[in-house]
């Protein structure tokens, strides 16, 4: 091909591509109103174990489309050690992701933060001490000033100051989980399970603040405990509740993470050794919890092993989903009008090991973070029923561990 040629083949796919986005560009307004919504475009972060605990290289950005869930146009934005858990600050300006190792500045771990890029790309800050080993969980509190860590392999919560910048400053407030340890066998695990992970020392694995902010959550798997703080919203302090600091789950069924009901009077509990899910009344004035059922998150009839990971309550209030590892399933539960739960049905995660799930931004969709088989799964969710149906997209990366969207 001679080079006047190639000129005039690269002039013509030019205009093409012009005119296909020009296209694209007085569309997108046009559908946009039809629907009553502003054109928005949407990221998906991806965190992952990196190194010795996985195959990733720290934190992926995807593209996000609306009508299909698929997750495009994966790049490394952040090469970073073990991104297991991230989060975005409310002005969504930045991200912030635990490093859950142990040998940050000698035996602890750390939290690393970013700035977002209009591009989606992202500027490290800074990284700072999570005051304790192996972060496994972050969470922000409404403000945007304090970043609130738990330290599983530690046993200790941590409470860190977001400066103006949205780097992070230094802890505020840390509290060692201290006291009786629970059994290595769950009390209600299923029938035949050898589901026994952390009973030998305390482990932190999650913590959040409720929906109205005043009251931090926590839970101690080891202790089979779920700690509950006052929180002072200008500095940053947690204190225990006198009347109850906290409440106590079978021994050990190890409570793992929890989810709040859109209404903010229920409480729902994951546990990971028993794969149990106990269902609370939560009082938003006192902070105090009281215990009302406790269900299995396996389908019906389950017996062996299986840990329970992660578990979503639907923005409409109306379902719950719990992540089972080693059974590799999504569990999907009707919430009733007292919040008591009952099962629907059960849903393979196509994967193997799903340490997460997530909503997409209309929680049109679910994904879940296959950590051993290096895979997202994209599932479907029918508004009325709550059931799954796979989407037929499958994501890959390295030992998924979260996953969070961005709307630009």
């Amino acid at each position: 091909m001679t080079i006047g040629m190639k000129q005039q083949t690269l002039s013509r796919r030019r205009f093409l591509q012009s005119a296909a986005a020009l296209t694209v560009a007085h569309t997108m307004p046009a559908i946009a109103q039809s629907l009553g919504t502003s054109p928005t475009h949407t990221l998906a972060y991806v965190g992952t174990y990196t190194g010795k605990d996985g195959n990733g290289e720290g934190i992926y950005l995807f593209n996000f489309h609306p009508g299909t869930g698929a997750l495009t146009n994966r790049r490394l934005v952040a090469h970073t050690p073990n991104p297991s858990w991230i989060a975005i600050h409310p002005s969504r300006k930045y991200l912030y992701a635990v490093n859950e190792v142990a040998d940050f500045h000698g035996t602890s771990g750390s939290v690393s933060a970013f700035a977002i890029q209009p591009t989606g790309d992202l500027h490290a800050l800074n990284t700072v001490s999570s005051q304790d080993a192996g972060p496994a969980h972050m969470s922000l509190d409404a403000s945007g000033r304090f970043a609130f860590v738990a330290n599983y392999g530690g046993g200790s919560i941590s409470v860190l100051s977001i400066r103006s910048d949205g780097s992070l400053g230094s802890a505020v407030d840390v509290h060692r989980d201290e006291g009786s340890i629970g059994s290595t066998r769950a009390t209600s695990a299923p029938p035949g399970s050898f589901a026994i992970s952390g009973h030998d020392t305390p482990h932190a694995h999650m913590i959040a603040a409720d929906p109205q902010g005043r009251f931090v959550l926590a839970t101690d798997l080891a202790q089979d405990r779920i700690y509950v703080y006052r929180f002072n919203t200008a500095t940053g302090k947690l204190a225990p509740l006198e009347h109850q600091p906290f409440v106590t789950l079978p021994n050990g069924d190890g409570p793992r993470h929890f989810a709040f009901h859109p209404n903010g009077r229920w409480l729902y509990s994951l546990q990971e050794e028993s794969s149990t899910i106990a269902f609370f009344h939560y009082n938003a004035a006192t902070g105090t919890l009281r215990a009302q059922q406790t269900i299995s998150a396996l389908p019906p009839g389950f017996a062996g092993t299986s840990f329970a990971s992660e578990i979503l309550v639907a923005p409409d209030g109306k379902v719950l989903y719990a992540a089972n590892r080693l059974h590799d399933t999504v569990t999907v539960f009707s919430i009733s009008a007292d919040g008591t739960l009952a099962f629907i049905s059960e849903t393979s995660t196509l994967g193997d090991y799903p340490v997460q799930l997530r909503f997409s931004p209309g929680a049109a969709f679910l994904y879940a973070c296959n950590r051993r088989s290096d895979v997202i799964t994209c599932f479907r969710r029918d508004r009325a029923t709550g059931r799954l149906t796979f989407t037929g997209q499958y994501t890959s990366v390295g030992s998924p561990g979260s996953i969070t969207f961005l709307e630009m």
